[in-house]
């Protein structure tokens, strides 16, 4: 669980980045959460859109989406998602 200083800082790096994935109607599959998982390896904070053509709650798609991938969902802004991930071996966010 993170803290609120945490997010607030979580927010603040992930302002500048764009949207690495993108969520369609499709269900959250294997293969969506395969390259979440990736990206977080990579860059451990992800921000993830939500397509306007989904009609699900994108709060709880969020929420699915950490779930499944072992994330902290950071924030839900409008329809983009901030997950975070340490990475286990030099994390390049400290907390």
């Amino acid at each position: 669980m993170l803290s609120p200083k945490s997010k607030a800082l979580l927010k603040r790096l992930a302002n500048p980045l764009k949207p690495s994935l993108s969520l369609g109607k499709g269900p959250i599959d294997d293969r969506l959460v395969e390259a979440l998982d990736k990206a977080l390896k990579a860059h451990e904070l992800v921000k993830v859109r939500v397509l306007a053509s989904v009609a699900a709650n994108k709060n709880e798609l969020a929420g699915e989406i950490a779930r499944k991938s072992a994330s902290e969902l950071v924030a839900v802004i409008g329809r983009v998602a901030i997950l975070y991930k340490p990475r286990k071996e030099n994390p390049s966010i400290v907390l």
